[in-house]
């Protein structure tokens, strides 16, 4: 690709709309900030940066002017910043304005929309302060679980850049507050995201209320299948734009894995948060209930940990979230859906408490940590027959994982010995000087006393308290684990090894057994290739849709979208196909109840069962 610098056309100012002061030119003239508009390297050197990241460098040596972008690199990396040089030519034209000329826009000209209330506040004050020295450029967030009534007051002060969530853009859209008919950059920021958490429908509605010759660009850490078709709708031409090789994990993390027993799953995750004691640790659980108590049960043992979930309301989430930030919790026990667009400064450790369904989810979970040039850890607690599996997914994401041994009771121990008597050397080394009344009160205790014991009894007293004990764990449990190999034995043979095989040909019913082992051949449709079909007791006349739909199956089953095939809706009954990889987990997590809709029911079915003139929408990519 051809080295082109980002050219910004600028009318001449008046000598008081100058937008850098003199004595700041020179400094900014610098080739490290060179292609970026010159009140922007202003921001940038009044916050401190000294180089641009490789996205942000990616994107101005791109000869992008008048494209659409397909934004690819890894989470942390400074994407929003790199928005922000592509949104700039149009904004700056409103800032040059004088301001006796200076007309604010009816509504946004850069409208940026993100999955989460947090990714919204995240990326307002990036942008915030990159276009501070702008005249006239204000930035506005708008999300769910805020005042409506307070966001369409601000609305009325027509912000030239607006950030906010599908849901309540297309709200006020709809009630004529927000009118985005001269918006001619739009950005979708973690598009896949947004597609994951079943908002279609509300995008296709806001892209189809801005003007046609919009510049779109699609912002995420991969691309699928279903991010790839919605390019191929809504944009023109579009130029990959790459900070790191798409779908690779971030550099900077070392990535660990720890084969176990699942008896051993707690102790194991209580031994690595005593590892990472001082260090913020986000703990990937599958489901909301198992965020809460798990949480709960840590902060039993003594670790300061708290649970984000989607059920948590937003004043709750805010607050948790501020003491993830500040320290007070230094454990957060997180959902996937929860965690989507979380941006917290120096995570240390990632926790994987079980492997995650798709290289995307992984990627995505694995990159809360090693951001902004910093380095961290991703620890994947994975059972030991799923070793194959783990490692042909984290290929998919070029993540080559170091498996080790859990941390036995006996090396946590000595590593918090360790650690307890750097503390207090570090701590004597820094103390104040005594007084003479302190000394000869020691020396007073000394008479009395045996020095060594004086000293030990004085350590012990004044040791930071223990959290629990660190457990006994079995590191190895490869080999008690892992199914045997007896596919060169007799049949006979086999049999006896695999008894559940035999019933499934005795029975001839192909029902599914509790030991986790594959389906009879006839619980798959041929044409699906590799996919399982799943029914729910809802259908159109109860107002199904598959938007409705998809959202509710990915709840359910804390399931990727990706993973979900075609949808059959029919009037009472709606069958779906869920991918063969994760069917097992899929099955396991539907069965058990739900607060949310307690009367919707999902059971796996044969394809016998599909009921009969259904209406088949394809409302994604197949499975593969």
């Amino acid at each position: 690709m051809q080295n082109r610098n980002l050219a910004v056309v600028v009318p001449e100012l008046d000598e008081s709309e100058n937008l850098l002061l003199d004595d700041e030119e020179e400094v900014c003239e610098t080739s490290a900030f060179e292609g970026v508009a010159a009140p922007l390297r202003a921001a940038l050197i009044g916050r401190g940066f000294t180089s641009l990241t490789t996205v942000q460098q990616a994107v101005l040596d791109a000869a992008i002017e008048g494209r659409d972008l397909q934004i690819s690199s890894q989470t942390g990396s400074g994407k929003t910043l790199a928005l922000g040089f592509v949104m700039a030519p149009d904004l700056l034209v409103l800032g040059a304005r004088s301001p006796k000329s200076r007309v604010l826009p009816a509504g946004p000209v850069a409208l940026v929309i993100v999955p989460t209330r947090e990714l919204a506040v995240q990326v307002k004050t990036e942008l915030e302060w990159l276009f501070a020295g702008v005249p006239g450029v204000a930035v506005d967030c708008v999300t769910g679980g805020t005042s409506v009534g307070q966001e369409r007051r601000r609305l009325g002060t027509r912000p030239p850049v607006l950030v906010g969530t599908p849901g309540r853009l297309l709200d006020h859209i709809r009630s004529g507050a927000l009118d985005c008919s001269l918006v001619s950059q739009l950005v979708l920021d973690e598009a896949d995201r947004m597609l994951d958490m079943g908002f279609r429908e509300e995008l296709q509605a806001i892209l189809e209320a801005t003007p046609a010759e919009r510049r779109t660009h699609l912002v995420s850490a991969t691309f699928p299948s279903e991010i790839r078709a919605l390019a191929r709708q809504y944009q023109s031409q579009p130029l990959q734009v790459q900070g790191t090789q798409l779908g690779v994990a971030n550099i900077d993390i070392e990535h660990v894995g720890h084969l176990l027993r699942q008896d051993d799953r707690y102790a194991a995750l209580v031994n690595i948060l005593l590892l990472a004691e001082g260090e913020r640790t986000l703990v990937f659980v599958n489901t909301r209930v198992e965020a809460t108590q798990l949480a709960d049960q840590l902060s039993n043992d003594g670790f300061s940990a708290l649970p984000l979930s989607g059920e948590l309301e937003q004043a709750q989430r805010t607050r948790t979230l501020a003491a993830f930030r500040s320290g007070t919790a230094g454990v957060l026990v997180a959902t996937d859906v929860a965690a989507r667009g979380l941006d917290i400064p120096e995570v240390g450790t990632v926790i994987h408490t079980a492997p995650p369904i798709d290289s995307e989810t992984y990627t995505h979970r694995s990159g809360r940590t090693g951001r902004a040039g910093l380095k961290g850890r991703s620890v994947l607690l994975a059972p030991a027959h799923r070793q194959r599996k783990v490692e042909f997914l984290l290929s998919r994401a070029k993540v080559k994982i170091q498996w080790r041994e859990i941390p036995t009771a006996a090396s946590v121990a000595k590593a918090l010995a360790k650690r307890e008597r750097r503390r207090l050397e570090k701590a004597l080394d820094a103390a104040p000087e005594v007084t003479e009344a302190q000394i000869e009160y020691a020396q007073g205790l000394l008479e009395k006393r045996d020095a060594a014991q004086l000293i030990a009894a004085l350590i012990e007293h004044f040791r930071a308290p223990n959290k629990t004990a660190p457990r006994e764990v079995n590191t190895s449990p490869a080999e008690s684990a892992r199914r045997p190999d007896v596919s060169a034995l007799p049949r006979r043979d086999r049999d006896e090894q695999r008894p559940h095989e035999r019933q499934r040909r005795d029975d001839g019913r192909g029902e599914r057994r509790n030991d986790g082992y594959a389906e009879s051949a006839r619980d798959y449709d041929p044409r699906n290739g590799g996919a399982t079909r799943f029914e729910i007791n809802w259908g159109h006349r109860n107002g199904a849709s598959p938007q409705r739909l998809l959202a509710v199956i990915c709840r359910r089953g804390d399931i990727s979208s990706n993973m979900i095939g075609a949808i059959d809706v029919d009037t009472h009954v709606t069958t779906f196909e869920v991918a063969d990889e994760a069917s097992y987990e899929f099955e396991d997590r539907v069965r058990r109840p739900d607060s949310r809709d307690p009367d919707l029911v999902i059971r796996r079915v044969r394809v016998a069962e599909r009921p009969a003139g259904a209406k088949r929408i394809y409302a994604k990519a197949r499975p593969r």
